[in-house]
């Protein structure tokens, strides 16, 4: 089975949008925000769509995987010091998540508050941080994640700079840890939402 890893362009940012959509279908955040299952189908993809074109895509971490030509997972990866969505760029997603959310809009909010959580334990240590990784469930456990975590961590391995990702998943943790990444706390989002794991990963050598 041919796995072909290469850099995510603006030209993947429809297909690799919807993929994202399905792979976060149950992700418990998600769930905590948009709770009902048909509005979480309809309005995710639309969310990492936003994500990609407003921030992180021009950061030129995020990566593809792709089988017969068509993008089977994607992550979004961002550099060294840059990881940090600014205030005036969150208010300009600010119009876009109205039209995308409509009357859930609020929803979208307390979700960005969630963020604002993490960001407060977020290392200040130079690092890659694995904001999002995604496998599109129909080819889940054909290795794709595990080719587009080996692309970014060898380079990482090579550069001597350390990793960051949050599992969403407590579930997921032993996944992140077969490649080096331990826990370094957790985050429990208010009003019964889900638990969130920090790890960090040294470069291995």
């Amino acid at each position: 089975m041919d796995r072909i890893v290469r850099p995510a362009t603006r030209a993947d940012v429809a297909e690799l949008s919807e993929v994202l959509g399905r792979a976060f279908y149950d992700d418990p955040p998600f769930v905590w925000v948009l709770p009902d299952d048909d509005v979480r189908r309809r309005k995710l993809a639309g969310l990492f769509r936003l994500l990609l074109t407003s921030v992180h895509l021009a950061r030129g971490g995020c990566e593809v995987c792709v089988r017969d030509g068509r993008i089977t997972a994607g992550t979004m990866w961002d550099p060294p010091d840059d990881w940090q969505t600014s205030t005036v760029t969150e208010l300009m997603q600010l119009p876009s998540l109205m039209v995308l959310l409509g009357r859930h809009f609020f929803a979208g909010i307390r979700g960005l508050s969630a963020l604002n959580l993490l960001a407060d334990v977020h290392p200040h240590e130079p690092h890659w941080y694995l904001g999002v990784i995604g496998t599109d469930p129909a080819a889940q456990g054909g290795g794709f994640g595990r080719a587009l975590m080996e692309s970014r961590l060898s380079r990482c391995d090579e550069t001597g700079i350390p990793a960051y990702l949050e599992s969403s998943k407590e579930s997921n943790i032993p996944y992140y840890e077969r490649f080096g990444f331990e826990v370094r706390d957790k985050v429990t989002l208010p009003r019964g939402g889900p638990s969130i794991y920090p790890m960090w990963r040294d470069p291995a050598g």
